[in-house]
């Protein structure tokens, strides 16, 4: 099923941006003298195809590196696709992402080979996944000549092995699926709903009033956005700790709590919650 043509648009002094209608998904690219850092790369072979034709359309020069924000497949089942288009390149990711990223593949492809009626099953499972290169485990500089590029490992949130992308000189900033624009990010069996709040503390520190920021999925944002959604997923941690804490069973929490989103988006992070808080701030019910 081909995807809408999407356009590179400019975002910041050589950052641009593609949003694709599958998945709202945001492709980056990031500029230097010595070509340029694609940061995500979509989620099928067949899509990656189509990011790489907007490349060669947009002619802002050679694409010498890919980043993979987490090991999520929307997220890099293109690397493979980029590397046949572009030739061999370094892959970046946390040590944590390509520790995992096979693994949750299989579960994509699992999931893909059951589902027969999804339109996209054929073109997800011809897929071959390529997993990253060169890893790290809290910051890196990525050197693009006439630019530095920073990846930084703030905590454990969306997933345990999230990065965001920094580039100081544009004022820019890539939250991956830290930030979600299109709907509300996504709080899965592998995230760490209770984390999740002071690791955006920490990516907002990394911002200006003025910062850019492009979210994994949606339209691009800004500060402000990123803190009322820090607060939103406050709210939902400290709702799980006050539920816990009275002695709430997890079965009952979903009912119970005063929830900033509809809360059939919450199964799993009152389940996580539940699982990740310390003994001593849960409190069993009376019988």
């Amino acid at each position: 099923m081909p995807d809408d043509s999407a356009r590179f648009t400019e975002v910041a002094p050589r950052v641009w941006v593609a949003h694709y209608d599958w998945m709202h998904v945001n492709i980056t690219l990031v500029g230097g003298s010595d070509g340029l850092l694609m940061v995500d790369t979509h989620g099928s072979a067949a899509q990656a195809r189509l990011v790489a034709d907007d490349v060669r359309r947009l002619g802002a020069g050679p694409l010498t590196g890919l980043v993979n924000t987490h090991e999520h497949w929307d997220h890099h089942f293109g690397n493979a696709t980029m590397v046949e288009q572009f030739g061999d390149m370094p892959i970046h990711a946390t040590e944590w992402a390509r520790d995992h990223l096979e693994e949750s593949a299989r579960h994509t492809f699992e999931q893909y080979e059951r589902d027969t009626a999804d339109p996209r099953r054929d073109e997800v499972l011809a897929t071959t996944v390529r997993p990253p290169t060169h890893t790290f485990s809290s910051a890196v500089q990525l050197d693009l000549g006439d630019r530095a590029v920073e990846l930084v490992h703030p905590g454990r949130g969306h997933t345990a092995g999230d990065l965001v992308v920094r580039v100081p000189d544009a004022d820019v900033l890539l939250g991956g699926d830290l930030v979600e624009e299109s709907d509300p990010p996504f709080i899965g069996d592998d995230s760490w709903p209770l984390e999740w709040p002071t690791t955006l503390d920490l990516v907002l520190g990394l911002m200006t009033d003025r910062t850019v920021v492009v979210p994994g999925h949606g339209r691009v944002v800004d500060r402000s956005f990123v803190q009322d959604q820090r607060v939103d997923l406050g709210v939902i941690a400290e709702t799980v700790r006050d539920l816990a804490s009275r002695g709430v069973p997890q079965s009952e929490a979903l009912a119970q709590g005063e929830w900033p989103w509809d809360p059939a988006l919450l199964e799993s992070a009152v389940r996580r919650g539940y699982e990740h808080l310390p003994r001593a701030q849960k409190r069993l019910p009376l019988v």
